[in-house]
């Protein structure tokens, strides 16, 4: 009878340890869902303002900078370089095969 009682408490303890599993799962894949829908709000206009600030054409770098953000999705930080962290802004070109974001 002792036997039976203490492999019922191993069960439920056991079940108790999988939901418990079960559920931080279910938390860390909302919270990349989370992280993915920030980037889906990425403001564009701002990005591209800040991206170009120190351009000597402006509006130039802006309109090339909104068009790569707009397909992107994203825009490297600083005013220049870091295209590293954003491969697709990095490897976008224009018809005569130079690189199209600024």
């Amino acid at each position: 009878m002792a036997i039976s009682k203490l492999f019922l408490v191993a069960m439920l303890l056991i079940s108790l340890l999988v939901v418990d599993l079960v559920e931080a799962d279910n938390q860390v894949v909302n919270t990349d869902a989370t992280d993915s829908s920030y980037t889906a709000n990425l403001d564009c206009g701002a990005a591209c303002e800040a991206r170009c600030r120190l351009a000597s054409r402006q509006k130039m770098c802006n309109r090339a900078c909104g068009t790569c953000c707009a397909r992107c999705n994203c825009v490297p930080p600083g005013t220049s370089g870091n295209q590293e962290l954003c491969p697709c802004y990095y490897t976008m070109t224009t018809h005569g095969g130079r690189r199209k974001c600024p």
